[in-house]
């Protein structure tokens, strides 16, 4: 290393032949074969070591990296450099490093590749581009400790936290690889989508993968949650699926089974498929022991029982027709839901005595059982293939210590219950419950007696 410096300073020659050098002012230090150069306000040198320690305004430059700190050491034998103190690193991608301090090991070829570590709870602000060359929004890594590799390797841990243009992530550990794309958070992970509608994702571990330096999927395994204004999806695994940097589409499958829980209905299966356009829902399928559950309308009648429908599968369909363009604050409601293969639906409905608080029960069974809603309420229950569907019609006993209103001949059917028609029922019963016995018919008054008594009995005839 070649050393120009302003004022004279002090060299020690030591018994080894080495020289520790003292000298400042403007000093410089120029290593021609590895195009470096090192700039201080002083420097001392220890031959013995070949160490040298720069002191004050250091700025570090080479092919690889430039960084600026307060005090730099140099391991000239281990191509080791030691920053402290207000270190500001750039990679040759753009990536920048601040810090308290920085360890760096130079590539040594057929060796090592450079790496480095720094402490302190440092800042990685890492800078890349697309597949044309155009610069992409910058990402941040803070954590306690972080290891570089390379130009676009990163790892961290201790309170790691990512902030990205799509999404905010934290964990306790996280592994970055620029070259494949793929984000690794470990240890109580968990990922913020900031784009569009909200979500958040939790999970043992979360994989955030890209394309073409644009987000395209996030996966959490084991224990994992998406929640979003509009779902709540669980299982051991969860598949996020983005496009246009919002949400598009979530997968949730594993051996403890999937749920999604919607404002209006709680879907259950081996696996769930939610189709969510734009991040709107419009679609959710529900794969293999499928059940959907949502609360009955209990303004007449009280029941702590849901709803439910069953199926080898449910789809589950929802208005997003309805919601103003750029709405991002009305959920969806749903439509319509579809059950095939071993479907039943269990319903409860009005009395038909008013007066009684507990509901009608309808269940049937078919192959295809298909349910319409109007203003999330349920409209028509239609059950296909009559030859092999059955059900039942269950009313709630009356209290027989109390007079019954309108059980006399002629009493209608509760309101909002309706004739049923074949093939479905609409808030109404398969078919038609039995009819209530009307009283025996009291005579007419004869003549000559007054309203209210009856006529005397008629003279018995002589044979």
């Amino acid at each position: 290393m070649d050393l120009t410096f302003d004022r004279m300073g002090t060299a020690i020659k030591l018994p080894s032949g080495q020289r520790n050098i003292y000298v400042g002012g403007n000093v410089v230090g120029r290593c021609p074969k590895q195009n470096m150069v090192l700039k201080a306000d002083s420097l001392e040198y220890y031959g013995d070591e070949g160490r040298a320690f720069f002191i004050g305004n250091v700025d570090y430059t080479e092919p690889r990296l430039k960084l600026k700190a307060d005090y730099l050491t140099y391991f000239q034998r281990e191509e080791r450099l030691l920053a402290f103190l207000n270190v500001d690193a750039t990679l040759p991608s753009g990536s920048k490093l601040a810090g308290p301090n920085l360890e760096v090991f130079r590539a040594i070829p057929n060796v090592r590749k450079q790496h480095g570590s720094a402490t302190g709870r440092p800042t990685i602000t890492i800078l890349e581009k697309d597949s044309t060359g155009k610069p992409q929004p910058p990402i941040t890594v803070t954590g306690n400790t972080v290891w570089l590799e390379g130009d676009s390797t990163v790892a961290s841990s201790g309170q790691v936290v990512v902030i990205g243009p799509e999404l905010t992530a934290s964990g306790d550990s996280i592994y970055l690889d620029g070259n494949t794309g793929l984000l690794r958070l470990m240890r109580t992970p968990r990922v913020l989508g900031t784009k569009g509608r909200p979500f958040t994702l939790v999970g043992e571990t979360i994989d955030v993968l890209s394309k073409q330096r644009r987000l395209d999927r996030v996966l959490a395994k084991t224990n994992a949650q998406a929640t979003s204004q509009e779902l709540d999806l669980k299982s051991d695994t969860i598949d996020l699926r983005i496009s246009d940097d919002v949400l598009q589409r979530a997968i949730a499958w594993g051996k403890s089974r999937a749920r999604a829980v919607s404002p209006q209905r709680t879907l259950l299966a081996d696996s769930i498929d939610v189709r969510m356009p734009g991040q709107r829902l419009r679609e959710m399928h529900a794969l293999r022991l499928a059940v959907a559950e949502g609360a009955p309308d209990s303004v007449r009648f009280h029941t702590l029982e849901n709803d439910r429908l069953t199926g080898d599968t449910i789809v589950a369909y929802f208005d997003t027709t309805a919601a103003p363009v750029g709405d991002t604050t009305s959920k969806p409601r749903i439509r319509r839901l579809v059950s095939t293969g071993n479907a039943t639906s269990l319903q409860h409905l009005p009395p038909r005595d008013t007066t009684l608080r507990a509901p009608a029960i309808v269940y049937v069974t078919g192959t295809a059982i298909n349910v319409t809603f109007d203003s999330s309420a349920v409209q028509r229950v239609q059950v296909k293939n009559q030859e092999l569907a059955s059900g039942i019609y269950l009313e709630p006993a009356p209290d027989s210590t109390r007079a019954r209103p309108g059980a006399a001949n002629g009493s209608s059917p509760a309101p909002g219950t309706a004739t049923p028609t074949a093939g479905s029922v609409p808030r109404s019963p398969i078919a038609p419950p039995p009819e209530v016995p009307t009283s025996t018919p009291t005579p007419a008054p004869t003549p000559g007696t007054s309203p209210g008594t009856s006529a005397p009995p008629a003279p018995a005839k002589r044979p």
